[in-house]
């Protein structure tokens, strides 16, 4: 099993949006929990009680600030515990960009309690019960987690805490696994739509930290000193810049005393978690780039940047991006695939904590010229804009939405997932929030906000323009 992952939303439609009308916050198998989570908490010492919502339960570690999400879901008998650090690319300037991808690898080289020599690392913890573990990293996030049986959660839970203060930052791991990094870092260079991605997003954004790709810049990977990833470590990795979320066959009381008893001996942080003030300048006029290099297709990328991923405007853009591109019925399917200028054609939002990233994506068909699938993705945009969607798109993309948000909320993983993506975006609330403002959505929102932020001269337009492979003679 890999013990990282990088997660990099691009042009596809991932809003991490939250539960549908009736599957309530976690699907069918929670609406026995949602009304005893909302209406009868429990009261352990050393918690401060926050707020219920959707079945879920919010409490604070008074002693150090650690935030709790407790979601109960007894129809199997497993649990998933999950630690979202609120740190991030975000929180990275030129020389440590990539530091939080790095210490991601790092956390899994084991901590003063719970390594290798001793025999309990996570990974030998984990592989004795069957544990399945991973982590990602974001723009906005960093995330560790596990699916355990019941049973076997206080093990899990141990090793967790311990790495959050007591990690181990060698030297010699830091060579090893920054050639792991590197690896990764020109596997992606390999994909050029990737590229292509990585650098409308550095265009788009001045200065903002989203300017800098989460794995980071190769010279950083390379030459970050191991100091440099200590002092980051020190910064961030603390129990009030945390959350905590379990979800499964819990009992809420027993769960949050295993946290204070894992969680608990840690103090906040010594000095308040630095915020991120810098903000974007407006931008004063439309931006563009290409990226020339050997391949086969086209493809053509515009962004516009949004609000950040708690603003009220974005349900609509969710059903805009739904409008634009779901399924065959799509108005991108039909004006692109359908006339041959395009193999695919997507919308999507990536949503941060700050401003997020719009995109409109067309990966061109053999024969389409760049500027006419450029045009024709600008076309589309034009007649939402002037013309308005009809009530009757909008709800079969609603219909669409609860289908595909039920599907990804099935399971105690993916609950947690799901609810990760919220946190590092500012509210997890909207998990369960989202949905209900979904269905508020009128044919009126989607067409206000087109206009509001598909601007032709606020965005930022790439093409890859792709040259013959070794060996072979251009046309």
């Amino acid at each position: 099993m890999h013990e990282h992952v990088t997660v990099r939303a691009s042009w596809q439609v991932w809003l991490c949006a939250a539960a549908i009308g009736a599957f309530g916050a976690i699907g069918a198998s929670a609406q026995n929990t949602a009304g005893r989570a909302a209406g009868a908490p429990v009261a352990v010492a050393g918690y401060s009680y926050v707020k219920s919502l959707g079945g879920i339960d919010e409490y604070h570690l008074d002693g150090n600030g650690l935030t709790v999400l407790l979601a109960a879901d007894h129809s199997a008998p497993v649990v998933t515990f999950q630690v979202t650090y609120r740190v991030g690319s975000r929180n990275e300037v030129t020389g440590s960009t990539g530091a939080t991808h790095l210490l991601e690898h790092l956390m899994f080289k084991g901590s003063e309690n719970f390594n290798d020599p001793k025999g309990n690392s996570i990974k030998q913890v984990l592989e004795r019960v069957g544990g399945q573990y991973n982590a990602t990293t974001s723009v906005d996030r960093t995330n560790y987690f596990a699916t355990v049986g019941r049973d076997d959660l206080e093990g899990y839970v141990a090793v967790e805490a311990d790495r959050m203060r007591h990690l181990w930052l060698h030297e010699a791991d830091l060579r090893s696994e920054m050639t792991v990094v590197r690896n990764e870092y020109e596997r992606g260079k390999n994909d050029p739509n990737n590229v292509l991605i990585e650098e409308v997003t550095a265009a788009a954004y001045v200065a903002l930290p989203y300017h800098h790709p989460v794995i980071g810049w190769k010279s950083d990977i390379e030459h970050v000193p191991i100091a440099k990833l200590h002092e980051f470590y020190d910064t961030f990795y603390w129990p009030n810049n945390a959350t905590v979320s379990v979800v499964g066959d819990i009992d809420a009381a027993a769960v949050l005393g295993l946290v204070k008893k894992y969680y608990g001996a840690f103090a906040r942080s010594p000095q308040p978690i630095p915020e991120m003030y810098t903000e974007e300048p407006a931008q004063t006029g439309a931006r563009r780039l290409i990226v020339t290099r050997p391949g086969e297709l086209g493809t053509v990328v515009i962004a516009h940047k949004v609000p950040n991923g708690r603003d009220a405007d974005q349900p609509a853009l969710e059903m805009l991006d739904a409008i634009l591109s779901s399924g065959k019925n799509a108005r991108l399917y039909r004006a692109l695939v359908d006339q041959g200028l395009a193999l695919s054609a997507e919308a999507g939002t990536d949503l941060h904590r700050d401003l997020s990233l719009h995109m409109v994506y067309a990966s061109m068909a053999p024969g389409a010229t760049h500027a006419r699938v450029e045009q024709a993705l600008l076309t589309e945009i034009a007649k939402i804009k002037s013309d308005g969607v009809t009530a009757e798109e909008v709800e079969r993309v609603k219909q669409q939405y609860v289908a595909a948000e039920a599907y990804k909320r099935d399971g105690t993983a993916a609950v947690a997932r799901e609810l990760n993506e919220w946190v590092a975006i500012g509210d997890w609330t909207l998990y369960v929030s989202f949905p209900q403002q979904i269905e508020r959505v009128t044919a009126a929102d989607v067409q206000r906000v087109a206009k509001q932020y598909l601007i032709e001269d606020q965005g930022t337009t790439g093409w890859f323009v792709p040259t013959p492979q070794a060996g072979e003679t251009g046309s």
